[in-house]
């Protein structure tokens, strides 16, 4: 009788709390220390990232590379001496002997520096998208990262937490079966639960440590740099249509922008090679010094003939209207495959919301209600002490469960911010 009282009271102080616990998985549960945001590691992330900031600077680049572009060329300067050769002097009365100096300027055909010019601003302006979309990307990575190590760190604490309540069941089935009120068989499965319990902590240790190591990558951090507690996840509210999603993804998709000015440059390289069949220009202007004579002066143009258009520039066309079409084809595959990420992505989101109201209102309270109905049962002796365990892995499962459904809903989210531009999971 007296391992009876301490046994139901060891279950009021301790089994009863921790189902309700369970009960309520999806409650924040209170912490002195300041949580980690995710808006901070994301200013971090962006600030820091190396592939980020190079990125960047490659956008400079181009954007540098855009007023030489619709440049003229350097002029040449020439000088040219005639007399004597050594020493270089001029022969007095000799009308060929002087000293010439010359400035000559290549003027490309009209239009051609325009197009070099809306070319590079083309090649800037893609690079720009290109390092939005990385921007982006790694965005979304660190997201989902920092959702896994949310996800991760709750089941560990769960786990732990169930692991400490079936040693303790453990230990009284023991001293029941000790004193010839318990079976072998409850002792048997209490440890085999605790087992298993073993095993999934190994695994999610080691997910864990790979999670914190991502997390610590994407915000160049030395990999085994501790993180601080993460501030707690609370499923992101979701009201958009797959139609609303499509009209914002066709008008911020990074991936659609670089190809539609893939598309601006192969068009305007067509019309550069096809301006390749009219002549460039030079003009020139001559000084020349001579000994004891006038001094005389030269102008000078001339053109830069496309004789061998049918070999040279005609190939050329061709192949910047091959390379047009291309682009255009490839804006095709880009939209339809957009449009199957983000139908994908949409119905990933609509059944975790689903599938996060079946937990929370119907699949964990109901597990609970199992829970205390099977404690109830054992302590008359309705049921076996078999059953009081099933219903408790039952819970811990679920309780798991919820937290992955949590998590998965919230990268997919975050994978929905990088096609769509804008902020989702609030």
């Amino acid at each position: 009788m007296v391992l009876k009282s301490l046994f139901w009271g060891w279950v009021a102080a301790a089994f009863l709390p921790s189902a309700m616990l369970a009960a309520a998985p999806f409650q924040e549960q209170s912490d002195e220390s300041v949580p980690l945001s995710l808006g901070a590691l994301v200013e971090e992330a962006t600030s820091k990232n190396p592939l980020i900031q190079a990125a960047r600077r490659s956008v400079d680049a181009k954007r540098l590379r855009i007023r030489p572009a619709a440049t003229l060329p350097d002029p040449s300067l020439q000088f040219q001496t005639m007399g004597d050769f050594f020493p270089p002097t001029l022969q007095a009365g000799d009308p060929s002997s002087g000293r010439n100096f010359t400035v000559t300027q290549e003027i490309p055909f009209p239009g051609k520096l325009r197009l070099q010019g809306r070319i590079a601003q083309a090649e800037a302006e893609e690079e720009w998208w290109a390092y939005e979309q990385l921007r982006r990307q790694v965005v979304s990575e660190l997201k989902e990262a920092y959702y896994e190590q949310w996800f991760l760190t709750r089941s560990l604490d769960t786990v732990n937490k169930n692991k400490k309540l079936l040693e303790q069941f453990s230990e009284i089935s023991q001293a029941r079966y000790q004193v010839g009120e318990g079976l072998q068989q409850d002792v048997i499965r209490a440890q085999v639960e605790i087992s298993k319990l073993l095993d999934r902590l190994l695994v999610l240790e080691q997910r864990e440590a790979v999670s914190q190591a991502l997390l610590n990558n994407l915000l160049y951090r030395p990999p085994e740099t501790p993180l601080a507690k993460l501030a707690e996840v609370t499923p992101s509210s979701f009201d958009f249509s797959i139609e609303e999603l499509w009209l914002l993804a066709v008008k911020n998709s990074p991936m659609l922008k670089m190809q539609e000015r893939t598309i601006d440059r192969s068009d305007r390289e067509l019309q550069l090679a096809r301006k390749q069949l009219y002549p460039d220009f030079e003009v020139g202007f001559t000084y020349t010094n001579r000994q004891q004579m006038p001094e005389m002066y030269g102008w000078m143009v001339g053109a830069r003939i496309p004789l061998y258009f049918w070999r040279k520039q005609e190939p050329e066309i061709g192949a910047a209207a091959v390379a047009l079409s291309s682009a255009r084809k490839k804006y095709e595959w880009q939209n339809a495959r957009l449009y199957f990420e983000l139908k994908d992505l949409y119905l990933q989101t609509t059944t975790s919301r689903r599938l996060l109201e079946l937990y929370r209102d119907g699949v964990i309270p109901q597990s609970s209600l199992s829970v205390d109905s099977a404690l109830a049962a054992y302590q008359v002796g309705s049921v076996n002490f078999l059953t009081l365990i099933d219903s408790l892995v039952t819970l811990l499962d679920y309780e798991l469960k919820y937290y992955e459904v949590v998590a998965d809903h919230q990268k997919a989210l975050a994978r929905l911010e990088a096609l769509v531009g804008i902020e989702l999971a609030k």
